[in-house]
Formats: C-alpha cells, sequence, structure tokens
C-alpha cells in the first residue's frame, strides 16, 4: 500500500515550507533513513529522511516550489502502484506546485532561500566583468554560492560580491551576467538614457516569519523604552587583561551575555513572558543572540547562561554564528530563550530600538563604544561610553522594574570584576 508523506512542520513558527532540492527521482528506490529532500523552514535548510521503504511514485512539491505543513510532499509505495485514488482524496491540501508523474531528470536545485527563479531586470542587466583573483587569494563565498555555482558551470572567482565584506552570496550567482565587450558596451550606452532598472526578489520564508511575528510584537505589545549611557572603561580594561591569557578570546558581545544574565537573576520580573491569560517568570535564564544571516535574522539561545564562564560563552556563540550563516542551526539551538540581546555596536551603530522577541518581555539593544569626553573627580577627561536601550512589553514588565534591571546591568559592566567572582 502506497504511503503519502506530508510537508513536515520542522520548526514551532512554520506554517510552509520550500523544497530546496530533491535527493529522489520519481521511480527510484527509497530506503526508511534515506534522505529524500531538503526543506527550507523559516530559520533553517534541513534534511528530511523518508520514514518508507519502497519506490518514489510521486513528487508534490517541485525544487524552489512552497507548500503548506500538512500538504502532500511525495507518495512512495511499490512500482507501478496506482495512487490516483491518494492524489484525489487529498487534492484540495495538495500544493499548487506542477506534479511529477514519471520518472524525469532532477531538475536543477534552486537556491533554498529562493521559491522561484528571480525575475529578469526590466532593463538589460550589466554585464558582470571577470573579477581577477590572486590565485592564492581566498574567496570568500557562502556555501549555498559555492554550490550554485557549480551547478551552473560559473567560475566563483568570476562572480562579484555583494555580502558583507564582499562576500558573494547566493543574490551574486542568480545574478550573475557573463561578461562579453558587446554586453558590455550595451549596458553602458544604455547608462545615460536614465532607463529605470530593479529586480524583484521572492521573500524567502524566514524573511516572512520575521514580518509575521515581528509585526505582532510590535502592534499587539505596548513597547516602551528604557535608554542608559554606560562607562566601558573598565570593561575594556578587563577583556584585554582576560585575552591576554593564552588560549582565552572573550569579545564584549560575550560579557554583555553574562552581565545581563547575573542581572536577570537579581530582576527575575524581566525574565518573564505574556502567555496571554497569564504571565510566566522563568526561574532558568536562556539568553538569546540575534545573529544577522543572509536572509535575514536568526536568535541562537544560550541555556543558563548565569551559571556558565565567559570562555565557556564565547565557544558557544561562536559555534551558534557559524551554525546560523551555514544554516545548520536545529530547532534546539533556538527554542527557548527568556530575554534577548540584539548587539550591533561593531557595525558602528551608536544606539537603536529593537522589537520585542515574542514570548519574551524584553530584549537589549546595544550600541557601540564610542570615546567622547566625560566628567570624573570634577575634572573633564577622555571615557568610552556605550549606550543600551531596553525595550519592554508594558503589559510584563513596568518602568521601574527595567530600570532597576538596567542599573544593575550597568554595574556589572562598570565593575566587570563582579562577574568573575
Amino acid at each position: 500500500m502506497a504511503e503519502v508523506v506530508y510537508m513536515p512542520k520542522l520548526s514551532d513558527t512554520m506554517t510552509d515550507g520550500v523544497v530546496a532540492t530533491w535527493t529522489k527521482n520519481v521511480g527510484d528506490a527509497v530506503k526508511s533513513g534515506e534522505v529524500l529532500a531538503e526543506i527550507e523552514t523559516d530559520k533553517a535548510t534541513m534534511e528530511f529522511e523518508s520514514f518508507y521503504d519502497g519506490v518514489l511514485l510521486h513528487i508534490g512539491v517541485e525544487t524552489g516550489q512552497s507548500a503548506p505543513v500538512n500538504s502532500i510532499l511525495a507518495i512512495i509505495g511499490e512500482a507501478g502502484e496506482d495512487i490516483s485514488g491518494l492524489l484525489t482524496a487529498s487534492a484540495p491540501a495538495a500544493a499548487s506546485a506542477p506534479v511529477a508523474e514519471a520518472p524525469t531528470p532532477s531538475p536543477a536545485p534552486v537556491a533554498a532561500s529562493a521559491p522561484s527563479p528571480s525575475p529578469a531586470p526590466v532593463s538589460a542587466p550589466i554585464a558582470t566583468p571577470v573579477i581577477a583573483h590572486n590565485s592564492s587569494e581566498r574567496v570568500f563565498a557562502s556555501p549555498l554560492a559555492k554550490k550554485l555555482a557549480a551547478e551552473r558551470g560559473i567560475s566563483i572567482e568570476a562572480v562579484a560580491g555583494t555580502g558583507e565584506n564582499g562576500r558573494i552570496v547566493k543574490r551574486d550567482v542568480d545574478h550573475y551576467v557573463p561578461y562579453t565587450p558587446a554586453a558590455n558596451a550595451a549596458s553602458y550606452s544604455a547608462a545615460p538614457t536614465g532607463t529605470v532598472s530593479f529586480t524583484d526578489e521572492p521573500v524567502s520564508q524566514m524573511r516572512k516569519t520575521i514580518a509575521r511575528r515581528l509585526a505582532e510584537s510590535k502592534f499587539t505589545a505596548p513597547h516602551f523604552y528604557l535608554t542608559l549611557a554606560i562607562d566601558m572603561d573598565a570593561a575594556i580594561a578587563t577583556r584585554k587583561g582576560l585575552n591576554s591569557i593564552d588560549g582565552v578570546k572573550v569579545s564584549f558581545n560575550d560579557m554583555f551575555i553574562k552581565a545581563v544574565a547575573m542581572a536577570l537573576r537579581k530582576h527575575p520580573a524581566v525574565n518573564s513572558a505574556w502567555m496571554g491569560d497569564f504571565i510566566r517568570r522563568n526561574t532558568h535564564i536562556n539568553i538569546g543572540v540575534a545573529v544577522a544571516v543572509e536572509d535575514g535574522l536568526l536568535v541562537p539561545v544560550v541555556r543558563f547562561a548565569d551559571g556558565k564562564g565567559l570562555t565557556q560563552i564565547s565557544a558557544e556563540v561562536r559555534e551558534y554564528a557559524q551554525k546560523a550563516k551555514d544554516k545548520k542551526l536545529q530547532p534546539a539551538d533556538w527554542e527557548g530563550n527568556t530575554f534577548t540581546i540584539s548587539n550591533l555596536g561593531m557595525f558602528g551603530i551608536e544606539s537603536f530600538t529593537a522589537i520585542v522577541n515574542p514570548p519574551d518581555a524584553c530584549i537589549l539593544a546595544i550600541g557601540g563604544i564610542k570615546e567622547e569626553p566625560v566628567v570624573k573627580n570634577g575634572q573633564v577627561v577622555p571615557g568610552n561610553i556605550m549606550k543600551v536601550t531596553l525595550s519592554c512589553d508594558h503589559r510584563v514588565v513596568d518602568g521601574a522594574s527595567g530600570a532597576a534591571f538596567l542599573q544593575t546591568f550597568k554595574t556589572y559592566m562598570e565593575q566587570p570584576a563582579a562577574m568573575l567572582l
């Protein structure tokens, strides 16, 4: 008897999935435990294994197409088995993507974050010139960009990167046009005419979820904001001393996580969540750390952070950041936060406000350290000042509670030795 494989719910916020790659074609033998497809959720691209033995009789969602959770992903059964009844019975839930009924070569995989090929620009694209790289120079490109370039016969060294620090990302490969003198001349001759040119990029599952969840948070949770300036001289000196120890590498962000965790221990009202008809007061302290990735934002969680040392936090955060960029985070890595930190200081941002990450009641936005004159002991001297802003859900946290938490956080950052006791 044929078995229907449904689009799985691979994360707590997943409503739709995009098939990034099929590892089997219609007509191929499939064994239980074998990877059937790679599916892009709103947070990561994950391998999906078959639960059944048999032959792949039907593909319900083509590569690059999306479908709702619990719609038909595939049907596995015996070769030649009639599955028309299963398809008819499940027609209302079926994906709108074309259906593969006979063995055909697998289509070229489409990038996990792109449900459909990007439409061509309105005007002729400017041909990408060949980028000359020294043979000993390392080309910075995302794994997905390298995979797509290899599949399309594109030399990754010829692609100009538009990602952070010139990193080559998926969109660069998608928009790559081989350089030819004719194409280059045509693009430059068109430029003086003032032709309007743009490209439309499909919205990834991750971006859809960010939009939905943060819009819900912004418009349902009454936010208020508390900003505080912190003298970072002692924190700078402490970090320098720690990093002078062989094998130790601690970032300011690691210190922020530790200080927040210890401050939450003293102010449990801030370590809470709005649950609709009750408020949950968390006794455990799990700190979500916002990490920027190619398609948006992920928030891996440092669990029981108040009980961990700075070097342990540092190693954990570095591992999470790499896994997030490689789209290898698993649900256990990003679920369960009780408080969130968003740090844009490394990008030169002096201060900003962040939207509360539900179900948390608060999020701390951390700006950069800026050298400016300060008054100490009646004298104007150079100082290093950092501004932080606490966004609070007023349904859970009041101004006095938020202010007391910030003062404790400030104390730990201005007297960091207290965190090491």
